[in-house]
């Protein structure tokens, strides 16, 4: 499914509202003046509301996207993109995606 390349300004949150980011941008791509990132980039998670153990079993420390482009890539590696699945470590819960850079999409 096309979607929209991430890149390291994007606003991406856990489910729980906790701030994501990329912790391995890709320099060799640009999109709107900042680095991509590939899908094999796992992404830090800060400000998770969700409680500890006892209570709930997060908050969540880290998001990877199991999915991305098929057709374009970049150092052989796939974009992490809007559309993508993905995962936060320990909740199990998705990265949301909610602004990106709407002019360069893959497939």
């Amino acid at each position: 499914m096309p979607g929209a390349i991430l890149h390291v300004g994007a606003t991406v949150t856990c489910a729980h509202g906790g701030q994501a980011t990329p912790t391995v941008p890709n320099p060799r791509v640009m999109v709107s003046g900042q680095p991509t990132v590939l899908q094999t980039s796992p992404y830090a998670v800060a400000g998770c509301a969700m409680p500890p153990p006892n209570a709930g079993n997060g908050p969540c420390v880290t998001g990877q996207w199991l999915s991305g482009s098929v057709r374009v890539l970049s150092l052989g590696q796939p974009f992490a993109l809007q559309t993508g699945q993905s995962v936060c470590a320990p909740t199990g819960t998705p990265l949301l995606p909610s602004v990106v850079q709407p002019r360069v999409l893959a497939t």
